[in-house]
C-alpha cells in the first residue's frame, strides 16, 4: 500500500503525515472518493473527480487541484501490479482551530492505494432504525463525516448482515452505508431518486445509462414486502445481488440482476483509463 500526501510519496505509508489539527481529523471536515483499479487501470476516474469537486463546493471547501490528484493517483500506482485494487482520495479543510471554525491555510490532499479482495457474489442487508436526513446540509455529498455509517454497519454486523440500509425522514428507501440500492417489483427495475437524499453514485448512474431503471421514491417496506430481487451498487461492489433483506430471503442473483451484471461487465472496459 502506498500513500501520497500533499505532493510527497511516503516511504512508510503508516507514518504520521497529517497534522493533529487538520480539520478533516478533528471534525470530519473533508470529502473523498474511492476509485477502483482493474489490471492496473483506474475505472471512471473523471466522474469521480467531478463529484469530488461538487462535494467540496457543497461543503464549502475550495475546489481540489485535480491535476495534483491525478499526480497522486499515478504516484501510488507506479510500480504496483494490481489485478484488483482501489485508490482513496481525501481532500480536507487543512489546519484549523480546535472547533468547527475553519482555518485560513491550504487544504490537505491525501491519496492512498492498494490491493483489495473482491466482494462476495451476494450480500445480506438489514434496514437500520435511524433515518437519513434528506434535507440536511450534507445530503448527497460524499464527505468524511461517516459516523452514522460506522454505527449503522456495526448494527448490521450484529444482525448477521454485511450492509445496512437507511430510510429517509419520509420513510422512503434511501441508500446503504456505502451503496445505492436497486430492486425489482413486477419485473420493473427501480431505484430511489436523488431527492431521497442518496448519494449520486457513479455505478448507479452508469447502470441507469447502460441498462435503465425507473427512479422512484417509495416506502422502504417495499423491499421487505414486494421486491422479487434486489442488488447493491458501489465503485468496489459493481452490482452485488442481495440474498437476504432483514428476515426475508430473495433469489440471488435474480434474472434482472444477472442481466445487469452481464451488461456491466461488457461495458466496464469503456471507462478503464491508464
Amino acid at each position: 500500500m502506498r500513500t501520497w500526501v500533499n505532493g510527497d510519496l511516503l516511504t512508510d505509508p503508516d507514518a504520521p503525515a497529517v497534522a493533529a489539527r487538520d480539520h478533516g481529523l478533528t471534525v470530519g471536515d473533508g470529502v473523498f472518493e474511492v476509485v477502483k483499479v482493474v489490471d492496473g487501470r483506474v475505472f471512471a476516474i473523471e466522474p469521480h473527480l467531478e463529484r469530488m469537486t461538487r462535494s467540496a463546493r457543497g461543503l464549502g471547501l475550495p475546489d481540489p487541484d485535480l491535476d495534483a490528484v491525478r499526480r497522486g493517483v499515478a504516484a501510488v500506482l507506479a510500480g504496483e501490479q494490481l489485478t484488483l485494487g482501489r485508490v482513496r482520495i481525501t481532500w480536507t479543510g487543512g489546519l484549523a482551530p480546535l472547533g468547527s471554525d475553519r482555518g485560513d491555510g491550504p487544504s490537505s490532499l491525501v491519496v492512498i492505494g492498494g490491493a483489495m479482495d473482491p466482494w462476495p457474489d451476494t450480500a445480506a442487508v438489514v434496514t437500520v432504525p435511524w433515518p437519513r436526513n434528506e434535507r440536511g446540509a450534507l445530503a448527497g455529498l460524499k464527505t468524511t463525516s461517516y459516523g452514522e455509517n460506522v454505527r449503522a454497519l456495526a448494527h448490521a454486523r450484529s444482525h448477521g448482515a454485511n450492509e445496512a440500509v437507511f430510510a429517509n425522514l419520509q420513510g422512503h428507501l434511501c441508500e446503504g452505508t456505502g451503496t445505492n440500492v436497486f430492486y425489482v417489483v413486477d419485473d420493473e427495475l427501480r431505484t430511489p431518486t436523488l431527492a431521497s437524499g442518496c448519494l449520486a453514485g457513479i455505478t448507479r448512474r452508469l447502470i441507469l445509462d447502460w441498462y435503465g431503471a425507473r427512479e422512484v421514491d417509495e416506502p422502504v417496506e417495499v423491499l421487505a414486502e414486494r421486491a422479487s430481487e434486489a442488488f447493491l451498487t458501489s465503485t468496489t461492489r459493481d452490482a452485488q445481488a442481495i440474498h437476504r433483506w432483514n428476515d426475508r430471503e430473495l433469489g440471488a442473483p435474480g434474472p434482472i440482476t444477472t442481466e445487469v451484471r452481464k451488461v456491466w461487465h461488457e461495458r466496464e472496459p469503456e471507462l478503464l483509463g491508464d
